[in-house]
């Protein structure tokens, strides 16, 4: 798959974040790439503005000729015409998770995997790496502001930096020289059962690390490794000692500086060019991934700096004076609560109104109470009904299930189409939207709100 011997390829769920980076490899191989999605976005806007065919319905006739394989997402429904035709044919027929572990197999691979933290980290590698001598390609989970791509392709470098998802065990596809891990926080337990399984997959991933490679974890993770061969086994965290941690750490001006500790000693004066006390435990795991490979701290230095965040992580859209408006792609309790906590640092005594749209009936019913404790840390909450994704409705679930636990804050639920007429009767000083759904759809509704209220108040 390395030498690009595959021509013709066909995409079951084109659009979705992990899939469209795929295509975008094999499009800038010069493959023939095509494929079908269930609603059109601004990610199959751009993929058909790269010159990749996609259509939008469950049609058979429409699929292509003369195709080398297909590559299908598990959110694809096993009943879909174009599923069940394919599926039954004689071509090569390959999960996501699948063609990507072939595809690095002929390549030096670092896999970041978590709960969270994953997309942020192996995006901000790939741009540590491809400022320096080293390069990289990389296939991220969120579009990097720098790159304007969820894909970083490099026809020189040696490395390839991808994201890998726990979710339905796609990870274990992969066979890393470097594995990083940032959290093990129970999710996905409509697939793994319990908090206890969730972790043995994890242990399992970084076992499938090479004899002679690298693992590097987050200090504190419930994850016991028995380093197998030769392998190196790191630690990095925020502040608490460990092989990599911060020092120092100041807030200026909404950006944090610090010094970091490493094993060959303190390096000094670094900046973060995204906000957020958590992106700095992140930073400093990317910066030990750097480090290890021998990038030279001045390139770090300046390459920290200028790197500008992914979209919908931690996205101040708005900060006009008067009102900011955050968007961030949070959808578990343990990233709802670290985007909040920010949120407070740098907003100190700021009235914080959230928009959250829950992602998954299965993470709802799970989590209800985790998430009550989270969103508290507002002090106004409008909820927004449970965005399915891939899942049927479950009885009895609903967004009601995390009202009810939420304490010392104002909440209500609204539909979707009703958020902005509900904001215009809010007083708030922040403003931030939080899912994984498609809450995203809103962002530039609310910002011309906010732009209309600022010139209102001008006005007056």
């Amino acid at each position: 798959m390395k030498n690009g011997q595959i021509h013709n390829i066909y995409f079951l769920g084109i659009g979705g974040i992990g899939m469209s980076a795929l295509a975008r490899y094999y499009n800038a191989r010069g493959a023939n790439v095509s494929g079908y999605d269930k609603t059109p976005s601004d990610l199959t806007a751009r993929l058909q503005k790269e010159g990749i065919a996609i259509h939008f319905e469950d049609d058979v006739n429409q699929i292509p000729d003369n195709l080398d394989l297909i590559i299908y997402t598990p959110a694809v429904p096993k009943d879909l015409k174009e599923f069940v035709h394919l599926h039954n044919s004689t071509i090569g027929f390959l999960k996501r998770s699948e063609a990507l572990g072939l595809l690095t197999k002929g390549w030096k691979t670092i896999a970041v995997a978590g709960t969270h933290g994953k997309t942020t980290v192996s995006t901000l590698i790939a741009w540590l790496l491809n400022q320096s001598e080293l390069g990289c390609t990389a296939f991220l989970g969120g579009i990097s502001n720098n790159f304007k791509s969820n894909l970083v392709y490099s026809e020189n470098a040696d490395w390839i930096v991808a994201e890998a998802d726990e979710y339905d065990k796609s990870f274990l596809k992969l066979f890393p020289d470097i594995a990083l891990v940032t959290s093990v926080d129970p999710d996905h337990l409509d697939i793994y059962g319990s908090k206890n399984s969730l972790v043995e997959s994890f242990k399992d991933f970084v076992s499938q690390t090479k004899e002679d490679g690298t693992i590097i974890i987050k200090q504190g993770l419930d994850l016991e490794i028995d380093p197998a061969g030769k392998r190196n086994v790191i630690r990095y965290s925020l502040q608490e000692k460990a092989a990599y941690f911060a020092k120092g750490l100041e807030l200026k001006n909404g950006f944090y500086t610090f010094d970091l500790q490493t094993p060959l000693g303190l390096l000094k004066d670094f900046t973060l060019g995204i906000p957020g006390l958590f992106n700095v435990e992140n930073a400093v795991a990317a910066l030990s991934v750097s480090l290890e490979l021998g990038v030279g701290e001045d390139s770090l230095r300046r390459s920290l700096a200028n790197f500008s965040g992914i979209n919908r992580r931690f996205d101040i859209l708005v900060n006009n004076g008067t009102k900011v408006y955050v968007d961030d792609y949070a959808h578990h309790p343990k990233e709802i609560e670290a985007v909040l906590h920010s949120v407070r640092g740098m907003f100190p005594g700021k009235k914080l109104l959230g928009v959250f749209q829950p992602h998954l009936y299965s993470r709802t019913r799970d989590f209800a109470m985790e998430f009550g404790i989270s969103l508290s840390a507002l002090d106004e909450l409008i909820l927004l009904p449970i965005y399915p994704a891939r899942e049927k409705p479950v009885a009895g679930v609903d967004s009601e299930m995390i009202a009810k636990q939420l304490e010392n804050t104002s909440v209500s639920i609204c539909e979707k189409d009703e958020l902005i007429n509900e904001l215009k009767k809010k007083k708030f000083d922040v403003l931030i939207t939080m899912g994984a759904g498609d809450i995203d759809r809103l962002v530039e509704s609310i910002i011309e709100l906010m732009e209309d209220e600022k010139q209102s108040t001008v006005g007056a």
